[in-house]
């Protein structure tokens, strides 16, 4: 038996609404806390700034963790934003399955890179 009445909408996206929207803004505000303290420890340094200086900033173990928790919080910043593009402006499922690929590789890359940059200071 069919029923004629109704809406006949196609619920399509992965609504993540919500927890995508409040992701975004907590990764924001960790990353304008973690600007903020390294623009203090760079304006109370003393001397010129030069790569001793900079590595003297990340050369604290709580520095590092707390530099590799925004490196992760900016990933997952980037690939909200990212995926949300891709799956807003592009409709073919096979161009956007290939963007999404290439999205999650090149944000994997870049947080490997980060971390081999930050434990070699």
């Amino acid at each position: 038996m069919s029923v004629n009445y109704g809406s006949k909408r196609v619920v399509t996206g992965a609504h993540y609404g919500l927890r995508d929207w409040l992701a975004q803004r907590v990764s924001a505000a960790l990353m304008a806390l973690f600007t903020l303290i390294v623009l203090l420890q760079v304006l109370f340094t003393s001397g010129p700034i030069g790569y001793e200086s900079w590595a003297g900033i990340f050369a604290a173990q709580w520095m590092k963790a707390l530099t590799f928790v925004v490196f992760v919080a900016l990933a997952y910043h980037a690939w909200i934003g990212m995926r949300d593009i891709w799956m807003d402006y592009v409709k073919p499922a096979g161009i956007r399955l290939v963007l999404h690929i290439v999205t999650i590789v090149w944000l994997v890359a870049c947080l490997g890179w980060a971390v081999q940059v930050l434990w070699s200071l």
